[in-house]
């Protein structure tokens, strides 16, 4: 009887024994490989520090908390964190290294920042008592917005511009911005324009001279209008246009006006040279005439003077008969010589003529001459000389001109023109 109760007890304490091993056995945890813990001892711990969860950008909408924790796989309490370069209001918790930022709206409206652009970030952790155990590194913040502000675009000249032909207009096309930068701006215009310099980007200069045949001579209206549009456009395809109108009057073109007075006036110059040579040699005829004319007015007197005397104081009756003949003989001579030596009365009127022609364009040339190089009164001047040059001409088209006589120069034309006796000849004189 004693015998068999003691093997079953025996049988239950190894039975329990034996159950208490099998639970007290963790099957969660993994079976590590003991050759590979021999051959690598380095595995189970990493010596270099990382950082185990860094995301290399972030999007962040405007009035939105961001909130960020990184992690090393090291203990945090050995190793302190940084900021090198951010943008205003982003910070990091030096011991944990949680980053914080507040996109707080003032922030965008101030313009301290702006919407569609990255940021770049650098920061990093170093070691608390190993300075050389350190990362540094960075990432990329944007922020966007659900309402978007269209950038505007302000050119700095007025939306009205009077010019003129030959006039050249500059301006600057500005920016005022908004959610999101300009990246081009194009030019459209009513009108085609060439040699313009163009505006690509914000703060470029639009310079554009207005060409001379901009308003045609055949047009019926003396004004245009140019109407610039300036579209500016962003990344998202938001635009904005501004517009310039330009109201062009018809200009002086004074380089090629220049020309044209220089050569009506070198046209009337020479007009006149030609018009001196002319009145020298008409007169020098009319001259020669009257010179002809007193020595038959000197013979027939001579002549009548002498027949007297023989008729009156001879002593031979043939002689006094001789002296009665002599008086018919002077009067002979003035039929002679009105034969041989006429009067010139239209030679004088035409040379009367032909110098009053010559100091009438002296004196326009003086009296419509240019005052600088760009006389606001060239054309009405330049009007004057033609029409006069023209009014000069019809009155002297059947005026054989004298352009070049071998015999005279155009010095002895100016020297006979300006003689104080000529003057003296052809001055007017009034009846007392």
């Amino acid at each position: 009887m004693p015998l068999r109760i003691k093997l079953v007890i025996i049988l239950l304490v190894a039975f329990k024994f034996s159950s208490a091993q099998e639970i007290s056995k963790d099957t969660t945890l993994p079976i590590k490989d003991s050759s590979a813990t021999l051959n690598n001892p380095k595995q189970e711990t990493d010596s270099v520090l990382r950082i185990i969860n860094l995301s290399p950008f972030f999007t962040l909408q405007v009035d939105s908390t961001l909130t960020y924790d990184f992690k090393i796989n090291k203990p945090v309490d050995q190793y302190f964190w940084y900021l090198k370069s951010a943008p205003v209001g982003l910070r990091i918790d030096k011991n944990s290294g949680v980053l914080f930022f507040r996109a707080d709206k003032n922030l965008f409206k101030s313009g301290r920042l702006k919407f569609d652009i990255p940021y770049k970030v650098e920061f990093g952790v170093q070691n608390l008592r190993n300075a050389s155990e350190r990362i540094d590194t960075s990432f990329n913040l944007q922020f966007f917005s659900t309402e978007i502000n269209v950038t505007k675009l302000k050119p700095t000249v007025g939306n009205f511009v009077l010019l003129e032909e030959g006039d050249t207009i500059k301006f600057r096309v500005q920016c005022e911005d908004g959610s999101f930068p300009i990246e081009q701006i194009t030019i459209n215009s009513n009108l085609p324009i060439t040699d313009f310099k163009p505006v690509k980007k914000c703060n470029d200069e639009f310079q554009w001279t207005v060409p001379y045949d901009f308003i045609r001579d055949g047009d019926t209206t003396k004004q245009k209008l140019l109407a610039l549009q300036f579209i500016g456009t962003d990344s998202y395809r938001n635009s904005d246009t501004a517009t310039v109108k330009l109201y062009i009057k018809p200009g002086v073109n004074y380089p090629q006006k220049m020309l044209e007075y220089k050569q009506i006036a070198d046209e009337i110059k020479k007009y006149i040279k030609d018009l001196k040579l002319t009145f020298f040699i008409l007169s020098n005829e009319i001259e020669q005439t009257k010179k002809n004319r007193t020595y038959f007015d000197i013979g027939s007197s001579s002549t009548a003077m002498f027949g007297t005397i023989l008729s009156t104081s001879a002593q031979s009756d043939g002689a006094k008969n001789f002296g009665k003949v002599l008086p018919s003989l002077g009067l002979t001579l003035v039929p002679i010589k009105e034969t041989v030596s006429p009067n010139k009365v239209q030679e004088q009127n035409i040379a009367s003529q032909v110098r009053a022609t010559i100091k009438r364009l002296d004196f326009m040339l003086t009296e419509y001459s240019l005052v600088g190089e760009k006389d606001i009164d060239i054309l009405n001047k330049t009007k004057k000389l033609k029409d006069e040059l023209k009014q000069s001409q019809l009155q002297l088209i059947d005026l054989p001109l004298v352009e070049f006589d071998p015999r005279f120069t155009q010095e002895d034309a100016e020297k006979y023109f300006n003689n104080p006796k000529v003057n003296k000849k052809y001055k007017m004189k009034f009846a007392k």
